[in-house]
């Protein structure tokens, strides 16, 4: 986190963040991010509603910020954006078609009740359902928590344990692609072990969890910071070009979520100086 809010202050990026049902907390929580200076933050959502609440921040008045969160980013018009209270399926494919990708991968920056941060995917229900999508999406993760000046510990969880194999087609299965995960890794150079069911474990040793496939994923996350006392930072998509932080409509703060996305614009910036 200490990176994050250095590289975030060192940038102070134009974020927008998409607003959809504004509230008092919900605001508050942005303009603690402007005024703490780690981003220049714009309100994308309905000036009425906002201007309801109330807000110095500058607003973007529409009543599609599923729209026009992906149409700034497409444009340059901001460094960075935020999906705030926006809704997920529409601002998500709209952000593919105009930035002309066909899938998205996204990783969540989360810490535990314990306060220990470590890195989550899949996250998204219809992500990592099958080994090539696993494959691809810890090769990205992995590529992305190294710009953090962090090697990465990838801890792959499957369904069971070991002692499990035959009671289910499905366990066998996780238990199997976990394996096959872990190896295929390792081949790679990067660090990675097998945990099996047992997340408790993995968390002692690896940075990046990877859960059996997506619906696993997103109920981790859910469990940890709505249920568990854990903090979900924001879930960064995976790409080169563009800085886009996802973040659930529950709970409601977002100042650590732009403060992400100012820093990962720093880092992208660092990289195109760099080449």
């Amino acid at each position: 986190m200490d990176v994050v809010r250095r590289r975030a202050i060192s940038n102070i990026a134009k974020v927008a963040i998409g607003v959809r049902n504004p509230s008092a907390k919900m605001i508050s929580s942005i303009e603690n991010a402007h005024n703490s200076g780690y981003a220049h933050v714009i309100l994308v959502g309905d000036k009425k509603e906002i201007d309801s609440v109330g807000t110095f921040l500058e607003i973007i008045n529409t009543h599609e910020p599923e729209m026009v969160l992906g149409d700034l980013l497409a444009s340059g018009s901001v460094d960075a954006a935020v999906r705030g209270t926006a809704n997920a399926s529409g601002t998500l494919s709209h952000l593919k078609n105009v930035l002309g990708i066909d899938k998205l991968y996204r990783m969540a920056f989360l810490i535990s009740a314990d306060g220990v941060p470590f890195f989550l995917a899949p996250v998204g229900i219809d992500e990592g359902n099958d080994l090539s999508d696993k494959i691809t999406l810890v090769r990205l993760g992995v590529e992305h928590i190294r710009r953090f000046d962090i090697e990465p510990v990838v801890g792959i969880l499957s369904g069971g344990r070991m002692g499990d194999l035959g009671r289910h087609e499905k366990i066998d299965r996780t238990l199997a692609d976990g394996d096959f995960l872990a190896a295929r890794l390792r081949d790679n150079g990067i660090c990675a072990k097998h945990y099996t069911i047992l997340i408790e474990d993995a968390i002692k040793e690896a940075n990046f969890i990877f859960a059996p496939d997506g619906i696993t994923g997103n109920l981790i996350f859910r469990t940890l910071v709505f249920l568990g006392g854990g903090d979900g930072i924001g879930a960064p998509v995976l790409m080169d070009d563009h800085v886009f932080v996802d973040t659930s409509r529950v709970g409601g703060h977002y100042t650590k979520a732009i403060m992400l996305a100012s820093a990962l614009v720093d880092m992208k910036n660092e990289r195109n100086g760099s080449n």
